[in-house]
Order: C-alpha cells, then structure tokens, then sequence
C-alpha cells in the first residue's frame, strides 16, 4: 500500500512522542505510588512528601471545594496550571500524567474486551456528573468525592487494597516462617525486611466500607472489559471538565480524508472514542496518545497546531434541557438533606478529626480521598457511613473502639489537601478537644459490679489525668459490702482522644464511650455538666 506522499516523515517523530507519553505515564504512576506508600507513618510526626498533591492538581476538586465554601482556596490555586495545560494540549493531562488513567491502560492489556464497538456508551454521562457535581456542591451538598478519580484511586488504596497487600504479604511470609523455618533467614527474612522498609505501611489497620471501597474502584478497573477507559469516556467528570477547555485547544487533530476509503482502523482502535466514523477527531475527548497516527497505514492523521475556532463540532455536548435537568437535580438534592432528621439532631457520635474546621465547611472541602484515614497511627480514623447523611458518606471520623487519637499526633492536618483539617502544631493539638469521654455505670466494672479496674485512666494521655478516682462504699453483685474506686471525668481535662474506649477491657461495647459533646471546631457545642451522663444507648 503506497503511503501519501509528505506524511512519512511524520511517523518517526510521533513513534518519539508516543514513547515519551509512555515515559511521562510510567514516571508519573510510579511517582504517584511512591508518594502514596509515603503518606504513612514514618515514626515521626512529620511528613516529608504526601500525595495530597494530586488533588491539588486537580481542577474539578478545586472548583467543587470553592463553590462549596463559596471563597478561594490558595491549597488549590496549582489546579490552576493543568487548565492552562488543557488551553494548550487539551486533555493531554488524562493521556500522559493521569495515574487512574496509567492503570487502566494496563488494565486494559489484561482484561479481554466484551464488545468491540468502540463507540462511547454514554457520551454526555460524564458531562451531566460535571453540572450536577458542581451545581450540587454550590448548593452545600458535596458529591465530588463519590466521582473525582483521584478520590476514588486514593480512597480504594488506602482503605482496602494497601491494608489487603499488608494483609497477604505477612500471611504470607508467616507461613514460610512456620513451614521453612531453614531458609527464612536467608531467604524471606531479608525480603520482608526490604517490603517492609520500603512498600508496606508501618502495621495492619482495619476500616469500615473496605468491602465497598474495595468494589468502587474494582469496579472502575473491570469496566475496563466493556471498553476501554469506560470510566473515562462515560463518568470521569474531571476529563469533562478538561475536555469542555480542551474543545478549543492549540494542539489540535486533523482526521482523514477521502483516501481513507473504507479504513476505520483509527476509530476503532482509539482508546477514547475520539475518531467518529468519517475520521473526524474531536478534541474534547482526545488525550493525545498519538496511537491514531501511528496505526494508520496512509500516514492522513496528523497533529499540530491549529486555530481554536477551526475545531470541529463536539461529539459530546449537553443539549439544553439535559443541562438544565442536571442543575436542576444538583439545586433540589440538598434541599431534601435539609428535611433528613440528623439536621435537626446531628449524631452525637459523629466525632472528627482534631482540626476539622465547622461541619458545614468541613464537608464543603473534604473531598472523601481518605489520606487523614491512611495516615492515622492509631487506626482511629474511619470513613462515615450515614452517620453525617448521604453527602458525609466516606468523610473520616473517629471511631475509638477500632482506634484512638494519638495524643502527639498532628498527622491527619498534614495531609488534607484542601485545608479541611487544620495543621496544627504539637501544642495546639494537644490541647484541642475533639470530644468527650462518659462511662456507661450499667456496665463499667466499678460501678456495676463493684470490681476493681483502673485501665482507662492509666492510658489517659493528658499530663493532668482527665480520668481520676472516687473511693466509694457500695454492695457488689455478690451481695458483700465492699471498698472501690469508682472512674470519673475531669471535663476540663478530657480531650477526647478516645483512648479509654479504646482499652476498655470489656468485650464488645466498652463502657467509657465518647461523643462529640465540647468539640473545640463548633462554638455552639453544648457540653453538659459532670455530673450528668447522657444515654448511652
């Protein structure tokens, strides 16, 4: 087949981009996976480097956080340099920095197609999160979490795959220390010792929604086997978003022409849709992989630079009452959250990290990437389930009985990308009340049995004990007059870190419980006095 005459030179010069967009993908995810294992407890009460940074990169968080809380972010402001990035290359940033999109190009070399129609599911799906999400967010109800990629990679790592490599890997090797107890010092021992230096976190954690959270971005890697980068084309609202700026970008491609004949070997085998039947390619979805060019066996697809009014109408593009249905929906969905009874009375075991600004701000800028609940020493903090609504789904909160709050710990303000939980310095932190401790004295051993127990106040952590004695004479079960001391809390000592739950020695339910009652983050919080113990349930 004879090749149009002036477009062979081309090829060499795309073979060199499409290995540097390769290089630039294989750089980044590495990058992006060195900083994740990273955003974990090195011993100290500094991070050096976290993957925060990713979000803060990430333009659709970024307009999501500053509609929500309805003022500028400066954490954000990066954002900013990818949809100048998107004037220029379009969605560029999907096809060669995006980590989501690195594992799912691989996953796509692994999972068999179902159907080969490479045509886009759900065109306008995407486009429709992208209003809805935004319109949603301005209206105080944030739903970016349930549908930024980054969000989802982070959050599905952290929470199910990272604790599960732990899981496996010290299973694992426990099992060759058990059966080949000759060759584990020269042989596993070594290995585990490098795993965990260098890859494993600092020790096994256990979350609520792993199993969901599991599923979620499991989920994002099967779709992989309906088409390739399903998640992409149809739900990514981050891609939109940089595909509506993209649109009209300088980097622009030119599709084929009549000697094309009847070659569609472009448009199928784009990974993203972007080729229409006629070769037309719309920018709006093109990340740039340059694959088109390369697979063409005429050498008609090329790239350049190119007027922005000169681009070709967008496959995808919302039509008026799509657009204004999905606004619409975005308005009313808070409205209904209004009405739910938690807003009248907000759960009193809803209990955030130290730091966290006011609920309402709080959850304007969390954008549910679980790096506060990664990063965590004492397993304390866990993604909500309903307990703050449907929009509070996934925010972290501290769940003693699982783990309690380092005292020194000023870790979780470190890590959030969008200044949801405050940097606090040791003193500040330690200081900081969070919640507040209560015994249940229907099953705290002292009071309800009449038996000596001294376990929470010997882990309290505050220099003054929050927790402290009182010798009382009382009966026991037994029926026999005895001497005890009986626990109580210092209210103005007590912290809430959670820690006396946490030890409690009793199975199940402890009988020192906290609850949000004093929390620092809300001037209108209403802390009883310490003589009254509020139902424990």
């Amino acid at each position: 087949m004879t090749e149009r005459k002036g477009r062979v030179k081309n090829r060499p010069s795309f073979r060199a981009m499409i290995f540097l967009r390769r290089l630039s993908q294989g750089v980044f995810l590495v990058l992006f996976i060195v900083l994740f294992v990273k955003t974990d407890y090195n011993g100290t009460d500094h991070l050096d480097s976290a993957v925060n940074l990713l979000f803060r990169l990430d333009p659709f968080v970024a307009a999501c956080v500053m509609l929500g809380v309805k003022s500028f972010v400066l954490l954000l402001l990066p954002s900013l340099a990818v949809l100048l990035l998107s004037l220029i290359f379009g969605r560029g940033f999907c096809g060669w920095f995006c980590p989501m999109g690195s594992l799912l190009d691989l996953t796509g070399k692994i999972v068999p197609q179902m159907d080969r129609n490479n045509r886009t599911s759900y065109p306008n799906l995407a486009l429709i999160i992208l209003v809805f999400a935004l319109f949603s967010s301005a209206c105080g109800f944030a739903v970016a979490g349930y549908f930024d990629p980054f969000s989802l990679l982070v959050r599905g790592m952290a929470q199910a795959f990272y604790p599960l490599l732990n899981s496996l890997t010290v299973g694992f090797f426990s099992f060759t220390y058990r059966t080949f107890p000759e060759v584990v010092n020269h042989v596993t021992e070594p290995v585990y010792g490098l795993l965990q230096a260098f890859i494993l976190p600092s020790g096994q954690k256990y979350f609520h929604l792993a199993t969901l959270s599991f599923f979620m971005l499991g989920g994002v890697f099967l779709l992989e086997g309906v088409q390739r980068r399903f998640f992409c084309r149809n739900i990514c609202p981050l891609g939109a978003m940089l595909g509506v700026i993209g649109r009209w970008a300088l980097v622009a491609g030119k599709g084929g022409s009549n000697d094309c004949g009847s070659c569609r070997i472009c448009t199928n085998r784009c990974r993203m849709g972007a080729i229409d039947t006629e070769r037309v390619i719309a920018m709006a979805t093109c990340n740039l992989c340059f694959e088109c060019v390369q697979k063409c066996p005429r050498q008609i697809i090329n790239f350049g630079v190119s007027a922005p009014w000169s681009a070709p109408p967008s496959q995808t593009s919302l039509s008026r009452r799509r657009f204004v249905g999905a606004a619409l929906a975005g308005v009313l969905l808070p409205s209904v959250k209004g009405v739910e009874a938690l807003a009248k009375n907000p759960d009193p075991f809803l209990i955030r990290p130290p730091g966290a600004l006011e609920e309402k701000e709080f959850l304007g800028r969390c954008v549910r990437c679980a790096e506060c609940i990664q990063v965590c020493i004492g397993n304390a903090l866990q993604p909500a389930f309903l307990q703050a609504g449907f929009d509070g789904m996934f925010s972290p909160i501290l769940t003693a009985r699982t783990g309690y709050c380092e005292f020194n710990c000023t870790l979780c303000g470190q890590v959030c990308p969008t200044g949801a939980i405050r940097e606090l310095s040791p003193a500040e932190k330690r200081r900081l009340k969070i919640g507040h401790a209560w015994f249940d004295k229907n099953t705290c051993l002292p009071y309800a049995k009449g038996i000596p127990c001294m376990v929470c106040e010997e882990h309290c952590p505050t220099p003054e004990k929050a927790i402290r004695f009182k010798d009382v004479e009382l009966i026991n079960d037994a029926g026999l007059a005895v001497s005890v001391q009986q626990p109580y809390v210092v209210s103005g000592l007590c912290i809430g870190c959670g820690i006396c739950e946490n030890k409690c020695p009793l199975p199940g339910k402890a009988a020192v419980y906290i609850t949000s009652a004093g929390e620092d983050r809300n001037a209108k919080s209403f802390l009883p006095s310490s003589g009254s113990i509020p139902y424990a349930g």
